[in-house]
């Protein structure tokens, strides 16, 4: 089973168990996260869901396991003959998350909204706007 989620402009494909590195998340360490933007999802029976734009009623949970920093990456720049030399490194902020979960949500909600749009429901409200 896995899916494939957006966050921030980007596509990320996970599956349960996976670690992946996202750009920094305002969560701390073990603060679970519920990524709901899925693109994609194939479940274990071989079943393939594709949204339009996204899948709906479904979710990928995970865990923050650490807040970490990336490799660093050298930007070195230089213009020949000219004695123009300019050496930076740079290191991004990271959020390394562990997937627990991926799955649906259950029909519940559809549920509800349909004891609300009973008939009698709609009489109640009548009775109390004054009609």
């Amino acid at each position: 089973m896995f899916a494939i989620f957006e966050l921030l402009g980007k596509q990320y494909k996970v599956s349960v168990g996976s670690f992946i590195k996202l750009p920094k998340q305002s969560c701390k360490k073990d603060d679970s996260i519920v990524f709901d933007k899925i693109l994609f999802l194939k479940d274990q029976n071989g079943g393939l869901i594709v949204g339009s734009p996204n899948v709906q009623n479904a979710f990928v949970k995970g865990k923050v396991v650490d807040q970490i920093r990336d490799k660093k990456i050298i930007v070195f720049k230089k213009k020949r003959r000219h004695n123009y030399r300019r050496k930076l490194g740079h290191r991004q902020d990271l959020t390394l998350i562990k997937i627990l979960e991926i799955g649906t949500f259950k029909s519940k909600v559809a549920k509800k909204d349909s004891k609300l749009t009973s008939p009698k429901a709609t009489e109640k409200l009548g009775d109390n706007n004054g009609t």
